[in-house]
């Protein structure tokens, strides 16, 4: 799918919300005619910006359904003062609104979360509320300003709304949070995109890159002198990849360098449940970990299976009730919505089935589609017929929550997600992950550590930067001192 636009202004915003509209499709976005003899089909969208105007035609020719009806072109003027061909926020709004309503009136369809492209829309409604508005006046306004539906516009505010709650005791300007990656995995999973190693490949330098984390940690540490340790984060990968004694091993190495004297929550994202043993859950427990994950993704052993998963629902279902036995009580569960061929009855079984479990926390996923992931090689050689997500499933979902007790507390979006909707986090009272709000409100700084890890410094007006860690592991081991140092640059 062919766009064209005749300036170099929000190409980023255009190709996204022609991705929402058609999700199966790759398009490509160009200032000027694209080269005819690399792109001969007909441009599909055509964007016009002009001193007092923005014009944009939309040509069934290149659209990807033949049997379209005729072309529509719509326009708008520019507001007296602003010129609609230079970057503006006005500017922005107009094109964004203009588009959506072009596609929406194209193919007759609306998205829930309307020109929104971003991952963070409760971030909207947040600065509402704390602007003085309602919980439903931020609500309609993202139905006013954003063209959100009514029931996403009032999902974001109620979480906002709970959010603000859940962290009126973070110290947001003295304290940080602490992650910590793990990036080893039994195996990698057919959707996933994040850092991860095969165990296989790794279980004898294991320790080698507990060493180095342990150098990270001890050049960090005097970064956050001074600062308030709110939640801690063990992530992955994997983390209950490690054996029991070096789970042991790099906790006794957090509590050396960070004090953990005010630490709200602790969490390990124990996730694959074929990686779960009693010894390594009451490792867990006897030091200080607050809450874990447990994660299914579905209940369904056919695609457990086909997702590349070694464990079967009944060892997810063993697992869970292990960290129950060894005192855990506040134990979140991952599904993701719209893995392949999967229907909403298989949904209302996955469901069915964690409700009769009870944990204390539910992350519903729609199911993203990331470049570096299998399953985008998977989609290009067997097409995006079998990857749907619906209202349906997601009002399920929903729904189960609700039946255990729970409340969204937490929300977010990914680029390429099935449906175009979003991905939820859903507690008991008491049982929210403060981290995973953090997370999103980008309102603290995180110090991260670790293979693939991000840490973020959030600084006086608002200003957020970041630094990274190498992805691979041997590139991460060979120049810790450089990932150090770019720590000391953020922080120092």
């Amino acid at each position: 799918m062919i766009a064209v636009v005749n300036k170099e202004l929000y190409r980023y915003e255009i190709h996204s919300l022609l991705k929402a509209f058609y999700p199966k499709e790759t398009v490509k976005v160009f200032i000027g005619e694209p080269d005819i003899r690399k792109y001969p089909e007909p441009a599909f969208l055509r964007a016009q910006f002009g001193e007092d105007h923005i014009e944009m035609t939309l040509d069934p020719a290149g659209a990807p359904d033949a049997a379209l009806k005729s072309g529509i072109t719509l326009s708008r003027q520019a507001p007296e003062g602003i010129l609609f061909n230079e970057k503006s926020p006005a500017l922005k709004t107009a094109a964004k609104h203009l588009l959506y309503e072009l596609l929406s009136e194209f193919t007759g369809e609306k998205l829930p979360w309307g020109e929104l492209i971003g991952i963070r829309p409760t971030k909207i409604a947040m600065n509402r509320l704390r602007a003085g508005d309602t919980p439903g006046q931020a609500a309609a306004y993202m139905e006013r300003e954003h063209l959100v539906s009514g029931q996403k516009a009032a999902l974001a505010a109620e979480i906002a709304d709970r959010e603000r709650r859940i962290l009126s005791k973070i110290h947001y300007e003295d304290g940080y949070s602490l992650y910590v990656g793990i990036p080893f995995c039994p195996t990698t999973c057919l959707y996933c995109s994040f850092t991860s190693f095969p165990l296989s490949s790794w279980r004898e330098r294991v320790d080698l890159y507990l060493d180095t984390l342990e150098r990270e940690m001890e050049a960090s540490a005097p970064l956050m002198e001074g600062r308030i340790l709110d939640t801690l984060y063990i992530g992955g990968g994997t983390p209950t990849t490690l054996e029991p004694e070096q789970s042991e091993r790099l906790i006794r190495m957090i509590r050396q360098y960070f004090d953990l004297g005010s630490l709200q929550e602790f969490t390990v994202e124990a996730g694959r449940p074929d990686s779960i043993t009693e010894e390594k859950l009451a490792v867990l427990r006897a030091n200080g970990v607050s809450r874990i994950s447990v994660n299914p993704q579905t209940m369904l052993d056919r695609t457990l299976k086909f997702i590349g998963r070694q464990h079967s629902a009944s060892d997810t279902e063993k697992a869970f009730r292990m960290a129950r036995e060894a005192g855990f009580d506040n134990i979140n569960m991952d599904i993701i919505l719209g893995l392949p061929g999967e229907t909403q009855d298989d949904v209302q079984y996955t469901i069915d089935r964690i409700t009769e479990l009870g944990p204390d926390d539910l992350t519903v996923h729609s199911l993203a589609v990331k470049r570096a992931s299998k399953l985008a090689r998977w989609i290009e050689q067997n097409g995006f017929s079998s990857i749907n997500n619906t209202d349906g499933s997601m009002a399920i979902a929903a729904a189960g929550a609700a039946e255990m007790g729970m409340h969204p507390y937490y929300l977010y979006r990914q680029k390429n997600m099935s449906g175009n909707f979003e991905n939820v986090g859903y507690a008991k009272e008491g049982k929210a992950g403060i981290y995973n709000i953090l997370i999103m409100e980008e309102k603290q700084s995180i110090l991260a550590l670790g293979a693939g890890s991000i840490s973020k410094g959030v600084f006086a007006g608002g200003r957020i930067e970041r630094c990274d860690d190498a992805k691979e592991v041997e590139v991460y081991i060979d120049h810790i001192e450089e990932m150090i140092e770019r720590k000391r640059k953020l922080f120092g």
